[in-house]
C-alpha cells in the first residue's frame, strides 16, 4: 500500500503533535518495581559503556599521575576531576534514558539558538590558547563539543518533520544548508577545523539516512569538498597539518612532533605493553597524554593487544547503536540513534587514526576515555538518549503514522529508496 493511502488511513500522522500524543497513548509506561528500569535497556550497550568508563579512569590516572607529582599537585588531581565528570555524566545518562525522546521536540529551537549564542560568546569572551578560542568559564565548557550533539538532535527533528518535502530543494537541502552553515561558520571562526568538518559530515549523514535524493547528496559532497579545500588553504593551521601529514606518509620521521612521540609509544609497547603505569613516553615529550594522546599511552602500556581491544569496544558500540537504530519505533528514533552512534565512533576512529598518521592531525578526544568534561558529559547525554530509544524500541507496537518506510534498515538494505511525497505513491522494488 502506498504511503499516501497509509497517511489517509492514519489521520494522527498528518499532525506531528497528534502523532506524538498518540505514541504516548499506544506505548504506556512499563510497570514500576525493582529492576523494572533495566528491563528494556540494551544491556550489551550498558556493559560496553561501563567497561570504557572504568578503563578510561584507569588510563587517565596512569597517564596523569606523574604530571601531578612534577607540578606539586596530588597525583590523583586529574583523576579526581575526571571521576567527578563521570559522576555527572552517569546522572544525566540515567535521567535522559527515562525521558521519551519525542519530548525534546519543543526545546530544539531554543537549544540550537543557545548553542549558536555560546559559540559566538566564545569568540568574544574566551582566552586564546594555542592560537584558538574554544572554551568558556575558564576552560570548563567547550561549546563546539555541545554543537555536535545539538546538530544531531536538531536536524533529526527537522528532517523528521520535513520528510515529505525533503527532496524539494527549497524545503529540504537549502534550509538544511543554512542551518549547518550558521553552526559550522561559528565553529570555524574559533578556529576548530576538525569540529567544523564533523558537524558538516553529521548533517550530510542525517540527510542521507532521512532519504535525501542522491543527486542532492552528490551536490553536497562536491560543495563540502570545495569549501573544505578553501578553508584548509586559507588557514595556516590547516596547511601545516596537511603538510605534516603528507610528509609523515612518506617518512614517519618527518611527521609532526606529536605523531612522532605517539608512534614511539606504540613501538615501545610492542604486542603486550610495558604494563599499566609504566609508560616512558608520557614523561618524555608526549603532548597532553591524558587527553588527545591517551590512546598512545594505552598502546604503550597494554600493547597492540590492548589497543586492539579498545578498538573492538568501539566497534561493539557501533554494532549496538545501529541495532538500536534499526529497531527504533519511528524515523525520528532511527535518525537520532544512527547519528549519535556514528558520531561517537567516528570521533574514536579519528582520535586513534591521527596518532598513527592515518589522518591529518585533529584535536578529537577519545570518547569515554580521554580526560575532559565537555566531551565526556556530551557523549554521556547522547548515550542516555540512545538508551531511551532502545527502551522505546523494545516496547510493544510501533508508533502509528511514523512513516517506517522512510528509512528501511537505515537505508543500506532498501537500495536507497526515496521518501515518498504526498502526491505520489511509494514504489516497491
Amino acid at each position: 500500500m502506498g504511503e499516501q493511502s497509509f497517511l489517509n488511513q492514519n489521520p494522527a500522522s498528518v499532525d506531528p503533535n497528534r502523532r506524538f500524543r498518540k505514541a504516548s497513548q499506544d506505548n504506556p509506561a512499563p510497570p514500576s518495581g525493582p529492576g523494572s528500569y533495566f528491563m528494556d535497556l540494551d544491556m550489551p550497550l550498558v556493559i560496553i559503556i561501563a567497561v570504557l568508563l572504568t578503563f578510561g579512569l584507569l588510563m587517565v590516572y596512569s597517564a596523569s599521575w606523574s604530571f601531578g607529582v612534577v607540578n606539586n599537585l596530588d597525583p590523583s588531581y586529574i583523576l579526581t576531576h575526571q571521576a567527578l565528570w563521570v559522576g555527572v555524566g552517569l546522572i544525566l545518562t540515567f535521567t535522559l534514558s527515562r525521558i521519551d525522546y519525542h519530548r525534546y521536540r519543543r526545546f530544539t529551537v531554543l537549544m540550537i539558538i543557545g548553542i549558536i549564542l555560546m559559540l559566538l560568546a566564545v569568540l568574544v569572551l574566551s582566552n586564546t590558547r594555542f592560537g584558538a578560542s574554544r572554551t568558556l568559564f575558564g576552560g570548563s565548557v567547550q561549546p563546539s563539543e555541545l554543537a555536535k550533539l545539538a546538530t544531531i538532535i536538531y536536524l533529526s527533528f527537522w528532517l523528521f518533520s520535513k520528510h515529505d518535502q525533503i527532496n524539494e530543494f527549497s524545503f529540504g537541502l537549502l534550509p538544511m544548508a543554512v542551518i549547518l552553515g550558521v553552526i559550522a561558520g561559528c565553529v570555524v571562526l574559533q578556529p576548530d577545523l576538525s569540529a567544523t568538518i564533523t558537524i558538516v559530515f553529521l548533517g550530510g549523514l542525517l540527510f542521507f539516512l532521512a532519504g535525501g535524493d542522491y543527486k542532492q547528496i552528490g551536490l553536497v559532497i562536491v560543495v563540502v569538498f570545495i569549501i573544505g579545500w578553501i578553508m584548509i588553504t586559507l588557514s595556516e593551521t590547516g596547511r601545516s597539518r596537511v603538510a605534516a601529514y603528507l610528509s609523515g606518509l612518506q617518512d614517519p620521521n618527518n611527521a609532526s612532533y606529536h605523531v612522532q612521540r605517539a608512534i614511539e609509544a606504540f613501538v615501545r609497547g610492542g604486542w603486550f605493553g610495558s604494563g599499566i603505569g609504566n609508560s616512558a613516553t608520557k614523561n618524555n615529550g608526549l603532548p597532553v597524554p591524558w587527553t588527545d594522546s591517551i590512546f598512545a599511552v594505552i598502546g604503550e602500556e597494554t600493547g597492540a593487544v590492548g589497543a586492539t581491544a579498545v578498538l573492538g569496544l568501539y566497534m561493539a558500540l557501533l554494532w549496538r547503536g545501529l541495532a538500536i537504530a534499526n529497531k527504533a519505533p519511528d524515523m525520528l528514533g532511527k535518525l537520532l540513534a544512527s547519528g549519535i552512534t556514528i558520531w561517537i565512533t567516528t570521533e574514536a576512529v579519528i582520535n586513534m587514526g591521527v596518532l598513527v598518521n592515518l589522518f591529518p592531525f585533529a584535536g578529537n578526544a577519545l570518547p569515554l576515555i580521554s580526560a575532559g568534561g565537555s566531551n565526556l558529559v556530551t557523549v554521556m547525554v547522547a548515550l542516555g538518549i540512545l538508551l531511551n530509544i532502545s527502551k522505546q524500541g523494545n516496547k510493544k507496537g510501533v508508533i502509528p503514522g511514523s512513516n517506517q518506510n522512510a528509512v528501511v534498515d537505515l537505508r543500506w538494505r532498501d537500495r536507497g529508496r526515496r521518501v515518498s511525497r504526498p502526491n505520489r505513491p511509494e514504489s516497491h522494488l
